[in-house]
């Protein structure tokens, strides 16, 4: 078969032929790969560059999930065992979502990486309760966009959306976002911004996928004023703005911020099994009937070696059809 095959962690995978994948036991089956999403958690892993990389042996197949055909026809996502980027994959069965006749296989395969960001950081590690004001910080990404839509969905009475793109910023108030920050103003105008929304309905969830300035400038609003103060669950997901934070003991002492991360490693063995038993088929049906919009740019397998580490707008996913 033809697959992407990585030699050396610092260079792009090359197109070029391996062996086919061989089900071991009843448990997995063979698919016929139909699209494999990139993003930059899968990036992180190939160049060994994620805190969740492990050492592989070269050669090997990239990538951990995607959209494949089984041999009746029906279409599932599903994660592999061994790499997936190829014509062929083995999918455990039991880490398996059906995709709906309505929703096309690049799309589907977009969906899943996002959804562990958004939907099982909010459900999960914040412990979303409807009628809670969510502050999402970096909103204009393509797991931040989504996570606007489905935060409206499981009950927010308001978003709130920070982001640095003014035209993607714009578009989340049709996506759902009641407010806009933008992390191209001041930081005294952000900052005061917050506060005074924070003021007038406390913020119960902050989901961050920038750390660095922005996810400081967010605390420092938070801080209290010596009195009794709202919780808020800050849960952290990515660092695009940087690894590493300035923290004052004064501002977590003085608030009821609780600060935690949502990723591999953090999100309970639950959420996992509900990825695939609730949460997912359900943001799929969304996906379906037109009530998400997802934004997607579309490569080729032949491709690969030019195209993996291809930057794209951080408001779309790159997805391989295959």
């Amino acid at each position: 078969m033809k697959a992407a095959v990585i030699y050396n962690a610092s260079e792009a995978p090359k197109y070029e032929e391996f062996s086919d994948p061989v089900s071991a036991d009843e448990n997995e089956i063979l698919v016929s790969m139909k699209a494999v999403a990139i993003p930059n958690f899968e990036k992180g892993l190939a160049s060994g560059k994620h805190y969740a990389s492990i050492t592989n042996t070269a050669p090997r197949i990239p990538v951990t999930m995607g959209v494949g055909e089984m041999e009746d026809g029906t279409r599932v996502f599903g994660i592999g065992k061994g790499g997936v980027l190829a014509e062929k994959a083995l999918f455990n069965k039991a880490q398996m979502v059906r995709v709906p006749d309505g929703l096309d296989s690049v799309t589907a395969a977009a969906i899943p990486n996002a959804v562990l960001g958004s939907a099982l950081a909010l459900l999960f590690r914040a412990n979303l309760k409807a009628g809670e004001v969510v502050l999402i910080n970096g909103a204009t990404g393509f797991t931040g966009k989504l996570a606007v839509q489905l935060a409206k969905h499981y009950g927010a009475k308001k978003v709130i959306a920070t982001g640095r793109n003014q035209e993607q910023l714009e578009e989340l108030l049709m996506l759902g976002a009641d407010e806009l920050i933008s992390l191209k103003s001041t930081s005294e105008e952000i900052i005061t911004k917050i506060k005074t929304l924070h003021e007038s309905e406390p913020i119960g969830v902050v989901l961050d996928y920038t750390w660095g300035k922005p996810a400081e400038l967010i605390l420092t609003a938070l801080q209290g004023k010596g009195k009794f103060t709202p919780v808020t669950r800050f849960i952290t997901v990515g660092s695009t703005a940087g690894d590493s934070i300035n923290l004052s003991s004064a501002i977590l002492r003085s608030s009821g911020l609780s600060l935690m991360g949502s990723g591999v490693g953090s999100l309970p063995a639950e959420a996992l099994h509900q990825l695939f038993s609730a949460v997912l088929p359900e943001v799929y049906a969304l996906a379906a009937s037109g009530k998400l919009k997802i934004d997607t740019v579309s490569s080729r397998l032949a491709d690969v070696e030019t195209d993996f580490y291809k930057e794209v707008p951080a408001s779309k996913r790159l997805v391989f059809e295959i």
